[in-house]
């Protein structure tokens, strides 16, 4: 066949380089005691980074799971296939210790390690939903003594044993949450499944629940009602002895993204569950759960968004156009060294909270108050970012970007649902008002961390200045609640870098930001922020 064109000008994979090989991610493990951990973050971020873990997220992704209500012969099963490579996937996460594993670590900095490293292994997210899940059922078991005893060991125990079996007799386990019901969503209080007490002590589950995730897991915390109103369970999918729960599997979800992970609508036919925490107190049960879900939306967008960076600033290092690297277009340099300081804000941000988790998990007070409030405006905040973000990131790439072959639409196509799960933006913002307004100390608690950057800059003095004017009136708060939570979660981010970020960078948010001296879109950082700096700091890694 005669060639018609010669192929130049192309960018190479970005493949065999460390995604831990960012500085904020790892002044921030250091900041927040968990430099231990720095070697295995490495050793995962190798691996995350070399093509092996590249195509088996990719093929997890292209190749979704499969439903099998029945067997060949017509007996029921409830099964979900997956390919190899999901159970590769979350082999290394389990042995790497992303799920339950900090639980059982005695360690200061145990759940900060976790957060580094549940951001740099980003090759695939959907197999991350029941990682985050498991590691979030462990303190809410914790409500029943008896249940954390029997199961809490193979929780956080470093071995992935997939297949359906009496969990007892297996050497690690997986959970998963079945929570929400088509009716309600996150008003989990408007929840119809029923749950009726026997004469044993357990209980028998009647309803139906619209999303479930991982449905393989081994245990599911669930909601249902009682007598006493909304109650928390906890549903084997193989009861003691070996014998399958009545859990049937209706269908699995056709999603935007996170195609990996297997959302099912499923329905309880007189299933067994066993009652954690007391009847009528399900929600508050659940709630040190959600405090570690909502703090792994932050790390999962955190990661999208390094991520998509690193791509972008990969191809404008090996890219020309018009006689020059996209590199060194000015244009291109503001793009990217914008979108640095959104990630840097964002990750910096999550380590901190990942810090005030390790420490309120210890019994730290006030780090738990203050993560009270940092954690529901940055969860609402980070989250929406991050796909706008990801969509500037593609557009780095041109058509090229669009192409599923690139892998940047994958990522963009999973930020948007970080943003939805453990409750969308209204629920997100309403609950950090509700909580000031339950506990006003938690604010407190917030004002006093973001206060230890006052005189640092006059922009960022004066941003703080008007978020506590918000709070002078309640009147039509929940009108202003996302421009409120907002500016909770940006005085947060603006706190921190301008203690701990080079000041190249907290000096571009300060700018933008806060002072809003900015268009708007990426790339539009002033004339007189210094560049050069803040573009070192979208180095890749390769060789470290």
């Amino acid at each position: 066949m005669t060639s018609t064109h010669e192929v130049f000008n192309q960018v190479p994979p970005l493949v065999g380089h460390n995604t831990a090989a960012d500085a904020a991610l790892r002044e921030g493990v250091e900041r927040e005691g968990a430099g231990w951990a720095l070697p295995e973050i490495d050793e995962l971020g190798r691996l995350a980074g070399s093509a092996e873990a590249q195509a088996m997220g990719r093929l997890a992704e292209r190749v979704p799971p499969r439903l099998l209500t029945h067997d060949r012969y017509g007996h029921r099963v409830d099964e979900v296939e997956y390919v190899p490579a999901y159970h590769q996937l979350m082999s290394t996460a389990v042995g790497h210790g992303l799920h339950g594993a900090p639980w059982a670590d005695d360690r200061p900095g145990a759940h900060v390690a976790r957060a580094a490293k549940f951001m740099v292994w980003s090759v695939d997210a959907g197999h991350g939903c029941p990682i985050s899940m498991t590691y979030a059922v462990v303190p809410a078991l914790r409500a029943n003594p008896e249940l954390a005893a029997q199961f809490e060991p193979l929780l956080t125990n470093r071995v992935y044993d997939f297949g359906l079996r009496d969990p007892a007799t297996k050497q690690g386990l997986i959970a998963g949450m079945s929570m929400t019901e088509k009716q309600g969503g996150s008003d989990v209080r408007t929840n119809t499944t029923t749950a009726t007490r026997q004469a044993d002590g357990t209980y028998v589950l009647r309803g139906h629940k619209w999303f479930t995730s991982a449905p393989m897991s081994d245990l599911f915390l669930t909601l249902a009602q009682t007598d006493a109103g909304v109650t928390c369970f906890l549903v084997p999918r193989v009861l003691p002895g070996g014998d399958a729960n009545a859990m049937r599997f209706v269908r699995l979800k056709d999603k935007l993204g996170n195609r990996s992970n297997a959302s099912s609508e499923i329905e309880y036919d007189a299933a067994v569950g066993w009652l954690v925490g007391e009847e009528g107190r399900g929600v508050r049960t659940i709630v040190e759960m959600v405090n570690m879900t909502r703090l792994d939306c932050v790390i999962g967008s955190s990661a999208g968004m390094r991520t998509a960076l690193a791509m972008a600033a990969h191809h404008a290092r090996h890219r020309s156009a018009f006689g020059k690297l996209l590199v060194d277009q000015p244009s291109m340099r503001n793009v990217l060294a914008d979108l640095q300081v959104e990630s840097e804000a964002a990750t910096t941000a999550m380590l901190r909270l990942a810090g005030a988790n390790d420490r309120a998990i210890r019994g730290d007070e006030g780090e738990a108050a203050m993560r009270r409030i940092a954690l529901a405006a940055t969860k609402y905040y980070v989250c929406k970012r991050a796909p706008i973000a990801a969509g500037e990131a593609l557009e780095c790439l041109g058509g090229n970007g669009y192409i599923e072959d690139f892998d940047l639409a994958r990522i963009y196509r999973e930020l948007p649902l970080l943003s939805i799960w453990e409750g969308s933006g209204n629920v997100a913002a309403l609950d950090a008002l509700r909580a000031i307004a339950r506990e006003p100390h938690t604010l407190d608690a917030f004002f006093e961390e973001v206060s230890l950057a006052s005189g640092a800059d006059a922009r960022f003095d004066e941003s703080l200045a008007r978020l506590q004017k918000e709070f002078t009136s309640f009147d039509d708060i929940e009108l202003r609640a996302r421009r409120i939570v907002e500016q909770l979660a940006l005085v947060f981010q603006g706190s921190l870098l301008l203690r701990h970020a080079p000041s190249a960078v907290a000096d571009a948010f300060c700018a933008t930001r806060l002072a809003r001296d900015w268009g708007g879109a990426f790339g539009t950082l002033p004339t007189g922020i210094d560049l050069a700096p803040i573009l070192e700091r979208t180095e890749t890694g390769f060789g470290g």
